[in-house]
């Protein structure tokens, strides 16, 4: 396919009426072709192209639209995100629209019709359409949930952005049923069956290559079913590139790499759900993953990186609930394991098949039972380098929870290397100066930064473990050493501006 020179994205124009009016978002998107206006010559409509591009697609674009064309050619990516913008906005909730952009007298014939509506994956209704528009909106502005809840008198949609729910539209009460039905469609769910809760799984595309993992749970509730979706985003995952993109602090960053550089033992990432633990793990993971390249490249970093790039290649292998971000995908050679506990796929039983695997390194999702526990121990005490979660308000409290599992006081101290505690804290939107606007969804912030406490587990800190010390002994005992807390790593956001101090206290209040 053949075309003019790429544009800057500041000199298209936005698509003509007619070709949003004619040509369907499926043929736009399966075809990467999108008007961008009027050109120059009179009756002459200007269409974004990729380079692979049939040409005859445009040719009946053309035909249908009545009109020359001439072909821009412009770069996939930003091709598809256009075309998703395009059309995606016909799906956005808002009090009083009934049907995201559908005729009211469509709403009311599905409604008549709503099961073979929503089982035709061809047709494209309102509903379909509008769960469409609410899927492709909650990607775009980086929500890791959509939940749609009935009440009385209306249906929410809210939107997970940055760790806090927010509302972004309401919608009326008879569209709740075929809406949660189409949802349940997309996650191969038994749409008849309304009174049990179920799980899903489905994969939605966005654009040109970019898949979405959905994560269907829809539960009865008084008001009807209620449905949540948790977003995965394979093929956007996060940013994976070096620990002062996470937010941490060159110091912090030199003490835990020294202990994640090990040939073995535990490293332990502690924090609530959402607190951003799995990031930071596979950041760390690429880390390692990628020292014997730097190093067989002469490009050797600096720090703690420096003095540990001397290994050869590793063997990385993980066990998740659920698998968050493909790391293939990154280029990274590590093999993921997902749990199944319909197939009898537990932690603990991933962690044993693993250790058959001859690994060098092993990633355990979370840690939740003492036998998960006992075997990461075992693993770390035989030559491999752990690496887990822990569900814990801080970093000395996860020393003591693994004692509640029952695991000796002497194991713990002598498999340990190093437990970082972290939490997620919104910034300040710079474009409103957090005041709140539309971009920002009225909450004026954008955007997270973590904030990290690291406990090396040195010669004193055992014998405190080894000792039964309580989480404030070994608490008190880091503080006097000069570790900081994460108040006082959030305090110091707050003072410069970045975040508030509401906010900080949202996150770290009541941290002893």
């Amino acid at each position: 396919m053949t075309g003019s020179a790429s544009p800057a994205s500041a000199d298209l124009a936005p698509p003509s009426e007619a070709f949003l009016r004619l040509i369907p978002r499926d043929f736009a998107r399966q075809h990467l072709v999108l008007s961008a206006g009027l050109g120059d010559g009179a009756g002459i409509e200007r269409l974004l192209v990729s380079g692979r591009s049939d040409a005859c697609a445009v040719f009946n674009v053309g035909v249908r639209l009545g009109t020359r064309v001439a072909p821009v050619v412009l770069e996939d990516e930003e091709l598809a995100r256009r075309i998703d913008g395009a059309y995606g906005s016909v799906g956005r909730p808002r009090g009083g629209d009934e049907g995201g952009g559908a005729a009211a007298e469509d709403v009311e014939r599905l409604l008549q019709l709503a099961d073979r509506d929503l089982l035709s994956t061809e047709g494209k209704g309102p509903v379909v359409r509008l769960v469409d528009g609410l899927l492709f909106e909650a990607v775009s502005g980086g929500a890791s949930d959509v939940h749609v809840q009935p009440l009385a008198d209306r249906t929410l949609v809210r939107y997970r952005l940055d760790g806090v729910l927010q509302t972004v539209g309401e919608l009326p009460v008879r569209l709740t049923a075929p809406i949660v039905s189409r949802i349940k469609v997309m996650g191969r769910m038994d749409i008849a069956e309304r009174r049990v809760p179920q799980d899903g799984r489905a994969t939605v595309t966005l654009g040109s290559g970019r898949s979405v993992d959905l994560r269907i749970s829809t539960l009865p509730t008084s008001y009807g079913e209620r449905a949540v979706l948790r977003l995965l985003d394979v093929g956007h995952g996060p940013g994976l590139e070096d620990f002062a993109g996470l937010g941490m602090a060159a110091g912090v960053e030199r003490g835990f790499l020294a202990c994640a550089g090990r040939s073995s033992g535990i490293v332990l990432v502690t924090g609530p759900t959402g607190s951003g633990k799995t990031t930071t793990l596979y950041t760390t993971l690429r880390w390692l993953a990628t020292r014997g390249e730097a190093r067989r490249a002469g490009t050797e970093g600096s720090g703690a990186a420096r003095a540990l790039l001397d290994g050869g290649d590793l063997n990385i292998m993980t066990i998740e609930d659920p698998i968050e971000y493909e790391l293939a995908t990154a280029g990274l050679a590590i093999s993921q394991a997902q749990v199944n506990s319909k197939k009898g796929i537990t932690f603990a039983g991933g962690l044993r098949h693993i250790l058959r695997q001859d690994p060098d390194v092993i990633m355990v999702g979370e840690i939740r039972d003492a036998e998960t526990a006992r075997i990461a121990i075992q693993a770390s005490l035989t030559g491999h380098l752990v690496f887990s979660t822990l569900h814990t308000n801080d970093a000395a409290t996860a020393v003591t929870r693994l004692l509640d599992l029952g695991v000796e006081p002497y194991l713990v101290a002598s498999s340990v290397s190093a437990v970082l505690a972290q939490r997620l804290l919104r910034l300040r939107h710079g474009a409103c100066g957090g005041e709140g606007c539309g971009a920002c969804f009225g909450s004026g912030y954008s955007g997270r930064t973590a904030i990290f406490e690291l406990i090396t587990i040195d010669d004193a800190v055992r014998e405190l473990i080894s000792g039964g010390s309580s989480a404030g002994a070994i608490r008190v005992h880091v503080r006097r050493g000069g570790v900081r807390g994460l108040e006082e790593e959030g305090e110091a956001l707050v003072e410069a501006g970045r975040t508030t101090r509401a906010e900080l206290a949202r996150v770290v209040g009541g941290l002893a």
